[in-house]
């Protein structure tokens, strides 16, 4: 295979300019061409407004070694084919009851689907409703404002991700190629195929809401089960040794008004950044857990044009996607200032959870066709500024903040122009930037939710944020808020086999706090799955007798 890197275009290419491009860098000619393959492509706007895709291609061809012998070019490689990802169900426990998994965001669902296809047959539990009663019940909410504290922004088939920006990229070093297999189980359940060589990829809320009923749908192909509306109320255990192991969990159906137990050695906790009651009913059995830093702040509008123009050098014409940015400030205060999830064409949606409490987050459909752009702009906070003790004080604070801009907007999302934030002042309405949200909105003073060396820093911040996007601190910017679910609050103790020191628990994803984003989520997923089949046996392997759980 030949890997030909740093292959830069003009961003109005044709395809057969890029076959072209190929041609020459390698010297040969079309009959010689097998095939190629896009890996990777990236947007090159270091000289704006002369912009480029910079592509690297996997290239197939008749005679290799006549071009390894000729072509002397640092960007062409020559190499095996990469190793794809591998995953063994060479275990030999043997299970007596089906594995369970608890919670449908990328996590869970990613884990549930790969035990579904060794043949584990695994039992998945969602206290939400699935995607698509979901997203009516979502639209219910932000139309009228009555929440259904099960099945909302945050709960509900496919987790928080499911009405975000969609984005599928991710810092995690990789060396196992669990994250490409993560885009390629979505581009198999139906995202676009694009998403697999995309600098960030992204697929949006519309489009991903498609791809998680299809992988519900595969998962029950393979003999899984999903239990939609059941929430785990309590774990049971028992003495095994020194320590204890997992029998039982207790769950509550709420179509059917009833709860029961659920036999089992193995459950995954893959519960999301949100679930604050079974994070209260982990710490009442005390399973392991430690307070964790992360951030809160607002989200910041401004036009989608005015990024555009600055990032590219130019008005986009439709040529190009709409722009994103990602910036960064740190003080002498120690504090950092940054930009997060940030959703070009995108709205700021309400995200609540709980009632009396307010959260936003931000959301962009596949086209990205908003007028406006927007960002959380986050500070950090640790355990030093919870104002209280114990593993669950960091989320003690979130719900402080969320009460308090409930209460601001009396259940709307508060709103503010950037210079009245500045002077401490409630807006009384927009300025050239109309709001472009999901929910209800009411114009107040959002500087009054955070306490005040918060506040200083987000605005210090978003000044800062001037040298590197020229205008971003514009007097009429959009601040609203709160964006107080970044992160999980905690972190659930595992150990190298992922278990807890609870035996069978296998804390995973976000909520646990080892993954942040759609993608990390999705590839923890898959190693929690990967510890478990090392270690149990396939329930299709089982005798015949034994099957009938």
């Amino acid at each position: 295979m030949i890997r030909i890197n740093q292959l830069k275009l003009n961003i109005k290419h044709s395809e057969a300019d890029l076959k072209e491009k190929i041609l020459k860098t390698l010297c040969i000619s079309e009959d010689s061409l097998l095939s190629y393959e896009i890996k990777k492509q990236s947007l090159d706007a270091r000289r704006k407004p002369e912009l480029y895709y910079v592509y690297a291609v996997d290239v197939k061809v008749k005679n290799v070694s006549s071009i390894k012998k000729r072509v002397r070019n640092q960007n062409v490689q020559f190499k095996d084919k990469p190793l794809s990802y591998q995953i063994q169900a060479n275990g030999t426990e043997v299970l007596h009851h089906r594995p369970v998994v608890i919670g449908t965001g990328p996590a869970g669902l990613f884990c549930g689907y790969q035990l579904a296809v060794l043949g584990y047959r695994p039992i998945l539990l969602e206290r939400g409703a699935c995607v698509e009663e979901r997203m009516q019940a979502v639209e219910r909410f932000w139309a009228t404002g009555e929440l259904d504290q099960n099945c909302n922004v945050q709960f509900g088939e496919g987790g928080a991700g499911t009405f975000s920006d969609g984005k599928l990229n991710t810092l995690v070093h990789d060396s196992n190629g669990r994250s490409q297999k993560v885009l390629e189980l979505f581009v198999k359940y139906g995202a676009p195929k694009e998403i697999l060589y995309q600098h960030k990829p992204h697929i949006g809320t519309d489009v991903l809401s498609r791809v998680v009923k299809n992988i519900r749908e595969a998962i029950l192909s393979y003999g899984g089960e999903v239990r939609f509306l059941t929430r785990v109320t309590d774990i049971l255990s028992e003495s095994a040794g020194e320590g204890r192991r997992l029998t039982a969990l207790q769950v509550y159906d709420h179509a059917a008004g009833k709860e029961y137990a659920l036999e089992t050695e193995i459950a995954v906790l893959a519960i999301g950044h949100s679930a604050r009651d079974t994070f209260s009913m982990l710490l009442k059995n005390e399973i392991p857990m430690e307070s964790k830093s992360f951030a809160v702040g607002v989200r910041i509008e401004h036009p989608q044009a005015m990024i555009d123009e600055f990032q590219y050098g130019m008005k986009n014409d439709g040529s190009l996607p709409p722009a994103s940015y990602k910036l960064t400030e740190n003080f002498a205060c120690g504090r950092g200032v940054y930009t997060f999830c940030m959703c070009p064409g995108g709205y700021v949606v309400n995200a609540s959870s709980e009632p009396g409490r307010l959260a936003v987050n931000g959301m962009s459909y596949h086209d990205r066709d908003g007028f406006n752009a927007n960002s959380a702009v986050i500070v950090t906070v640790t355990p030093q500024d919870y104002g209280g003790t114990g593993v669950l004080a960091g989320m003690e604070f979130q719900r402080r903040l969320e009460e308090a801009a409930y209460r601001l907007g009396k259940g709307r999302i508060p709103v503010q122009l950037f210079e009245d934030f500045c002077k401490n002042r409630p807006s009384k309405g927009p300025g050239d930037i109309l709001p472009q949200m999901k929910g209800a909105y009411a114009w107040s003073n959002v500087r009054e939710i955070f306490p005040p060396e918060l506040s200083r820093a987000l605005e210090e911040g978003i000044r800062s944020f001037d040298r590197k996007i020229k205008g971003y601190p514009r007097p009429d910017a959009l601040v609203s808020g709160v964006e107080s679910r970044t992160s999980s609050p905690v972190r659930i103790s595992r150990d190298e086999s992922m278990q807890s020191t609870l035996f069978g628990l296998y804390p995973c994803g976000e909520g646990a706090g080892y993954a942040g984003g759609i993608t990390s989520a999705a590839m923890d997923g898959l190693k929690t799955a990967e510890s478990i089949v090392k270690k149990y046996q396939s329930l299709d392997k089982l005798p015949k007798g034994l099957r009938n759980f």
